[in-house]
């Protein structure tokens, strides 16, 4: 599935690299060009409109240097019709007349001008600029299109090389769902919470019509062979379970994990001795570079004081001291463990004679009398000479009654619908506890109230985990 998941992360960061970069250039170009288009567009449509607003002008002029022209011939003809008129009023007439007409002719050659400039740019203007302009949106349009083709085939390449890869992946993936064993899946689970206890033996009979210590088998469930704990009061959450549905110590446990099973212990001593095992490797590691470069600083002085690397390297050693003290420790444990399975500690055998004679009442009060969780037999005389019961350390994943205990909060920083099974809703910004960090799934379980638990995405909240807590650490 991470194969898988990856191919699909190949495609999309190819697409980025080939494809959206190059498009995202690609379009700003084509922008800049569209605009210096459509403003040369614009710039031809007002040059050919101020020509036809001076031939406009030019027309009106020459109308009315004709109108006038006119008017004054009439003026002049009517003038020298007139004999009451004087000669100087009537050659005064005909001159005015005369240059009226003249300047219609001036009126009339500067209008023809200007209408053949314009008719010039006009035929300019319509079968050649903004032809050329469009022709030129047209080009930039068919190189757009052409490079969406180009990029549609680059994205069927960058698809087509992860194809084969990808198929490999849902090969691979229905392989292993064929291959899945569900017998082998629970053999597995069973060897790693396997306790290690020895099935309880038989209860021997106690006579309790003679005067003597009650006796218990060792390998009664009633043995104290865990560290016990007293008999869940009337009312309480465990009444009525049985080993090995009983509730697990949430507490810490000793050092040595002699509270747990012996199978568990075992595998909590060898991890334990792992780690410190790789802690020293690490030391020496870092040793032996200290030692290298002390010896550089030794043979080229100018380089480094080879006196500086002495107070690490002691440190070095003392740490290196301490954690094969404590691996050996730890070793001890363990053989003892595998030496002698099921084991029992010093303190299993003080508790095994602590079961003495009661007060005679108790005969008395056999109509008071109950079992235990266990199915072992008890008193009810009070409520603190109750027996004390075994309690299992391993994980019990049928057990949720007792409420995990917090590690810290968190802070949502997305809205999450839980719609799943075992998942919670949570709103944006709301404060949340959390009760267990994520596990390399990708989820966290938190809590809301003593009612509301679940999980959410890991990446929807900001976890702040208490620097007490097992295994703290702080992430996003």
């Amino acid at each position: 599935m991470n194969d898988y998941a990856g191919q699909h992360e190949v495609v999309s960061e190819n697409m980025t690299s080939q494809i959206t970069a190059e498009l995202t250039r690609f379009v700003q170009e084509l922008k800049q060009e569209r605009k210096s288009h459509f403003h040369d567009g614009r710039k031809a449509q007002q040059n050919i409109e101020t020509f036809w607003k001076q031939l406009e002008a030019s027309k009106r002029r020459f109308e009315r240097d004709c109108k006038e022209a006119d008017r004054a011939q009439q003026y002049f003809e009517k003038m020298d019709a007139d004999i009451n008129v004087t000669k100087a009023d009537v050659e005064k007439a005909r001159q005015q007349a005369q240059t009226r007409h003249q300047m219609a002719e001036d009126s009339k050659g500067e209008y023809s001008s200007i209408l053949q400039k314009f008719n010039h740019e006009q035929r300019e203007h319509y079968h050649t600029h903004i032809p050329n302009i469009f022709q030129k949106i047209q080009e930039m349009e068919e190189r757009r299109i052409v490079r969406i083709g180009e990029c549609m085939k680059t994205y069927a390449e960058v698809d087509r090389q992860v194809i084969p890869i990808i198929g490999k992946c849902l090969d691979g993936i229905t392989k292993a769902a064929e291959s899945i064993d569900q017998k082998n899946d629970s053999q597995l689970v069973i060897e790693a919470f396997k306790s290690g206890f020895e099935p309880p033996g038989d209860i021997d009979f106690e006579d309790f019509t003679q005067p003597m210590k009650r006796t218990v088998s060792e390998s009664s469930l009633s043995n104290s062979r865990w560290d016990g704990k007293s008999e869940p009061k009337p009312g309480s959450k465990s009444k009525g379970k049985l080993w090995p549905f009983i509730k697990k110590n949430k507490g810490g446990g000793p050092e040595d994990f002699s509270n747990l099973p012996p199978e568990q212990r075992r595998k909590k001593l060898q991890q334990k001795v792992d780690e410190l095992n790789k802690d020293i490797q690490k030391e020496m590691d870092q040793r032996d570079a200290l030692t290298k470069m002390k010896d550089v600083y030794i043979k080229n002085p100018q380089m480094g004081d080879a006196a500086s690397v002495d107070h690490k390297l002691a440190e070095l050693g003392q740490n290196m001291e301490k954690l094969r003290l404590e691996a050996q420790k730890f070793e001890g444990w363990l053989a003892e463990v595998e030496g002698r399975l099921p084991v029992r500690t010093e303190q299993t055998r003080r508790q095994s004679g602590m079961y003495d004679t009661q007060n005679t009442s108790a005969v008395n009060n056999c109509a008071q009398d109950r079992e235990s969780p266990d199915g072992s037999y008890t008193e009810e005389q009070s409520q603190e000479s109750e027996m004390k019961v075994p309690v299992t350390e391993f994980d019990d994943e049928f057990d949720d009654e007792e409420p995990l205990p917090t590690i810290g909060t968190c802070k949502a920083l997305y809205t999450f619908e839980g719609q799943n099974e075992g998942t919670i809703s949570v709103t944006e910004g709301e404060m949340l506890y959390v009760i267990e960090e994520d596990k390399g799934d990708g989820w966290t379980r938190i809590r809301r109230n003593e009612d509301e638990e679940g999980y959410v995405p890991t990446s929807y909240v900001e976890v702040y985990l208490d620097k007490n807590a097992k295994g703290a650490m702080t992430y996003i």
